[in-house]
């Protein structure tokens, strides 16, 4: 599997529009050379853009605002900070790099997204938790540490709720 720092959903059935989509979606953000591919999982491409990935869904959001005929057929987008093996070491290993980004005073969760995988999500939780001293708050944090499996391959990140784009939200004004 290739390297990503972008997890797009779209319809099922949608992904080869999808790809295209989303790659017209990063030129014009300012990335003509972003990569995009379908995988074996219905709904669910992945991407490569050479800027910052929370750069990018930040610009794609207000594009999508002030152009919003150009949404297409990608529904969310997810930014990617840390690609890893879907082991439970190195996906701690990648929080325990990434963890310093929730700062003392701000409250958190972790959310695990699963595609074709056998890992437990609870052991991951724990073990990840373990290496946070911060205060868990599950309904409003301020970061998600969002861990994306998908198959052998997992993508990490730390978020803040608004990284994530939701392209339909953000036309309906909703988002």
């Amino acid at each position: 599997m290739r390297e990503f720092n972008l997890i797009v959903t779209c319809p099922r059935g949608m992904e080869f529009d999808a790809v295209y989509n989303i790659k017209d979606l990063l030129s014009e953000v300012g990335d003509s050379e972003a990569e995009a591919w379908e995988t074996d999982i219905s709904g669910l491409i992945l991407a490569k853009t050479r800027l910052d990935p929370i750069e990018a869904v930040r610009r794609i959001r207000d594009y999508v605002k002030a152009n919003p005929d150009r949404v297409g057929v990608v529904k969310r987008i997810i930014p990617i900070q840390r690609y890893v093996q879907s082991r439970i070491e190195a996906i701690v290993d990648a929080v325990r790099e990434l963890k310093d980004m929730i700062k003392e005073n701000e409250k958190f969760r972790i959310t695990i997204e699963k595609r074709h995988t056998q890992l437990g999500s609870r052991e991951i939780i724990v073990e990840a938790a373990k290496l946070i001293d911060r205060k868990v708050d599950l309904e409003n944090p301020d970061k998600i540490v969002l861990i994306e499996i998908v198959g052998p391959m997992t993508g990490i990140s730390i978020l803040k709720p608004s990284d994530i784009v939701n392209l339909e939200k953000e036309v309906s004004g909703a988002g």
